[in-house]
């Protein structure tokens, strides 16, 4: 059945609000550049070391933010300069550097992590329900563009090994279950960046590193949609 209003298609249309709401968080990052005057970029850079306080190599941030070497090069200069990230010779490879964040880098990515008023009132505005099918969107979307490499592969629940799609069908509140916390969760608490995450295996990376004579590794189910809509208790505290 034709779509009886004029215009561009629902999908169109999800995806230009998409792209508005892109442009309003990244405006909100511009005005919350704070006393040390952070670019988004910079931003960005601090928020991933803050998710996971291991050393991280500036290739691993290159990729992770789906940025070039040069630019995140000339952003960690100036995050150096500002005394908010340290650099370190890697212990394992003495060519290659590491990065941590520094006591102030660590208070400043705190204060990244508020959401802003007009963010919040935002999100605020949207009932559980609501959440819970943004979620599930969202991680649908962000999976079907890793697999064509449009964007970096995160850790999102749909990629991750200790993920269950609809484990538990009897209860829609929490169809899905996480072997990690070993517990059974809904929509609503879907993770899309996730410091527990492990890569599942894909089919064809199973194939390609299993011995030759071994059964290749049995992938952990990636569904191209989660189904179950709703919300119950946490995977994670």
């Amino acid at each position: 059945m034709a779509d009886p209003l004029p215009g561009l298609s629902p999908s169109e249309q999800l995806l230009i609000g998409l792209t508005r709401l892109g442009q309003a968080v990244r405006l909100s990052t511009w005005h919350n550049a704070g006393p040390v005057r952070l670019t988004p970029l910079q931003a960005d850079i601090l928020l991933f070391l803050a998710g996971d306080r291991r050393p991280r190599r500036q290739g691993e941030i290159v990729t992770a933010l789906a940025s070039t070497a040069p630019t995140v090069s000339d952003a960690v200069r100036a995050l150096v300069g500002k005394e908010l990230v340290d650099r370190q010779r890697d212990r394992a490879d003495s060519r290659a550097v590491t990065l941590t964040l520094t006591d102030a880098g660590r208070a400043e990515a705190e204060r990244l992590a508020v959401v802003p008023p007009p963010l919040g009132e935002a999100l605020a505005a949207l009932d559980r329900d609501t959440v819970a099918a943004m979620l599930r969107g969202t991680t649908t979307m962000i999976r079907a563009l890793q697999r064509h490499g449009a964007v970096p592969v995160s850790r999102t629940c749909v990629t991750c090994r200790f993920y269950r799609p609809d484990a538990h069908p009897d209860d829609p509140r929490a169809p899905h279950h996480c072997d990690f916390v070993d517990a059974p969760f809904g929509d609503g608490q879907l993770r899309v960046d996730c410091p527990d995450h492990e890569p599942a295996v894909l089919p064809d990376d199973a194939a390609d590193e299993a011995p030759d004579g071994a059964p290749a590794q049995e992938p952990s189910a990636l569904p191209d949609a989660v189904h179950q809509t709703g919300s119950n208790r946490a995977a994670r505290d």
